[in-house]
């Protein structure tokens, strides 16, 4: 007798699917469970007859098991797969990556000595449009293989190499930020105290052209020129006690170091030292904030005044390419803030900040 197979590949009723089930279900209760995983796992959930459990697994931590090659080369891995799985705009990413991951390093001094620093390290690489996505491990695994040396902009320059390359990437980025602190001198007193400047190093690999950048916030006192003189005026024309509005202020200075140039922290703080002499100051005594009260006197600054000598002391350095100057004057006098931007150069040029960029100039102690 000849019998006509079935075709599979057409669609089954819900009767056939209803009769097909049963002697699906007929068939895995008397069938032992090797044979059930040998044809598919899931057909041990038959047996269980209407009510859905789940398997069985072990909740014993496997402490001997080891993850060999072959094993890890079987694991899947979705973020690297095919175009087919992209979601959204099929486009190109700028920076994709890592922010933020923190661990001790060790930076160069002029002195010749180093510095150990918590560090807050940013690594992102770009992402071609046809690529789901990136192995995010693989830039802080970079990154470890140089974290013992002694760390300056050469050191990062390395490591760029090293992550742009495992991660197939045309262009790359590493920000490293940091607090570094330097002893500072009293004015009169004889006493030392340590100042903190929160600087950033980074290295920006675009185009297969590198550009390096040293970022610096420098905090000093500004002394209003306008309330000076109207304080001054008001003593000289009526005998009255008055006194100028003077604030903490902070300019953040980025500068792009130039090929072969070796610009260091303590080189940027003299700069700005140079530019804008009234720092705030660390250890005080009497005779140190009498100086200071005269030392503001004489370098009565506006915002505008700031960005402006600064630039002109970063014109004036042959180590410094491009360059911008955002100073805040946060003012004793009004509710608001007084500020600047100063760019020169390609490398800062854009019409457009981040919303919140001015609010991260505040001085945090």
């Amino acid at each position: 007798m000849n019998i006509q197979p079935r075709d599979f590949d057409t669609p089954a009723t819900r009767e056939e699917a209803a009769d097909l089930l049963a002697r699906l279900r007929n068939w895995a209760a008397t069938a032992d469970a090797a044979e059930l995983n040998d044809l598919d796992p899931r057909l041990r959930l038959l047996v269980e007859g209407d009510e859905v459990s789940y398997p069985v697994l072990d909740r014993v931590y496997p402490e001997a098991f080891k993850a060999d090659a072959a094993y890890v080369a079987g694991m899947p891995d979705l973020q690297n797969g095919p175009a087919s799985l992209i979601r959204g705009a099929r486009r190109a990413i700028q920076h994709v990556g890592i922010s933020n991951f923190r661990l001790p390093i060790r930076y160069r001094l002029r002195d010749g000595g180093e510095a150990m620093l918590e560090t807050s390290v940013t690594g992102t690489v770009s992402l071609e449009a046809e690529k789901k996505g990136i192995n995010m491990s693989r830039i802080m695994r970079s990154f470890y293989e140089h974290v013992d040396e002694t760390f300056g902009l050469d050191v990062i320059e390395r490591a760029v190499d090293g992550y742009k390359a495992s991660m197939d990437s045309f262009d790359a980025r590493i920000q490293m930020r940091f607090s570094q602190p330097l002893r500072v001198e009293s004015m009169r007193s004889g006493l030392s105290g340590y100042q903190y400047y929160d600087v950033a190093l980074e290295l920006i690999d675009r185009g297969e052209v590198r550009t390096r950048v040293l970022h610096l916030d420098y905090v000093y006192a500004s002394t209003c020129p306008c309330s000076l003189e109207l304080s001054e005026h008001a003593r000289q024309t009526r005998g009255q006690l008055a006194t100028p509005h003077s604030q903490r202020s902070v300019a953040r200075i980025s500068v792009v170091v130039e090929p072969d140039a070796d610009l260091l922290v303590e080189d940027m703080v003299d700069l700005c030292r140079g530019a804008v002499p009234t720092e705030t100051q660390v250890m005080v005594k009497r005779e140190d904030e009498q100086a200071f009260a005269e030392l503001n006197a004489a370098n009565p600054i506006f915002v505008e005044d700031a960005a402006r000598l600064f630039a002109h002391a970063c014109e004036a350095d042959p180590r410094i390419g491009d360059f911008r100057i955002v100073a805040s004057h946060q003012e004793s006098l009004h509710s608001h803030d007084a500020v600047s931007i100063l760019t020169e150069g390609e490398t800062f040029d854009a019409i457009s900040i981040d919303p919140r960029h001015l609010q991260t100039l505040v001085h945090a102690g």
